[in-house]
């Protein structure tokens, strides 16, 4: 079933809620919506896991609103849909941004629900390149990107396909579909939301929120990842994050969610089941 859920401030977001069983949650990367995990939520379904995705607001079919376009609404609003469920023993998965999302809604409210977590190709602890942080991205790119939204969108977009599935390197398997879908999930969202949401995923600093998680916890990521670069993500976080687990997809892209999907898919299940 696909339902709206009408949150404190009047925004309405979209989520689909399928089967039944021990419930996962997915939460998507920028600036795409619940279907870019399509191909995972048909094979959880499939082996007898309830599969729960929500748009965050100004993304897909959710409410484009132009205030709170930040991570401590998205996580709040991804509490709400939780709350709504009464999902319990819930697998959280988040990619890029959603790992983002999932990482502060543990921060802001807490395990209680929570069973696992899995981050793949997630943004935390901090994209930006700091003095700190010196493997992360100069803030110029960012500032390329909210240039690239608000301007001649649809093109940006198309061309973000590039990078993001890696179809810039030899011998790569991308096709016209990937990025259709890409473009078309990307251009259902609102600029406004859009725009906001490059800060909250390239200049908010994670690490408190990752401290605080305390189950079982699986850190995915490709080591030709375009986007977000593993050496300021993902070899930091499972560092930071008590017993964490990373497992590192040789020569594969961001959206390896979708190039790698029947390898990350049986990552999931196993760990799913472990």
């Amino acid at each position: 079933m696909s339902h709206f859920l009408t949150v404190k401030d009047g925004a309405q977001i979209f989520y689909k809620d399928w089967g039944k069983g021990q419930p996962v949650l997915f939460a998507h990367g920028w600036p795409l919506s619940a279907d870019a995990w399509d191909p995972q939520m048909l094979f959880m379904g499939q082996q007898g896991y309830r599969v729960v995705a929500h748009d965050r607001r100004s993304h897909g079919r959710s409410s484009q609103t132009w205030d709170g376009n930040n991570m401590d609404t998205y996580a709040d609003d991804l509490a709400a849909v939780i709350e709504h469920l009464d999902l319990k023993d819930v697998i959280l998965v988040g990619h890029s941004t959603g790992g983002g999302e999932i990482s502060h809604y543990v921060g802001r409210h807490g395990t209680r629900r929570v069973a696992k977590m899995l981050l793949v190709g997630a943004v935390p602890p901090l994209m930006l390149k700091t003095a700190n942080n010196p493997h992360g991205t100069p803030l110029s790119v960012f500032d390329g990107i909210r240039a690239g939204t608000a301007g001649d969108r649809s093109q940006f977009f198309k061309d973000l396909t590039t990078p993001f599935f890696g179809a810039n390197r030899a011998g790569n398997k991308v096709t016209q579909g990937m990025r259709d879908s890409f473009w078309l999930q990307g251009m259902a969202g609102g600029v406004k939301g859009q725009y906001d949401c490059v800060h909250e995923f390239s200049e908010v600093d994670y690490t408190p929120d990752l401290k605080k998680i305390d189950v079982p916890t699986l850190v995915i990521h490709g080591d030709d990842d375009q986007i977000v670069p593993i050496d300021a993500s993902a070899r930091l976080s499972s560092k930071i994050i008590k017993g964490a687990q990373l497992k590192i997809y040789p020569g594969a892209p961001h959206g390896l969610t979708v190039t790698h999907a029947e390898q990350f898919n049986q990552d999931l299940l196993a760990f799913a089941k472990a």
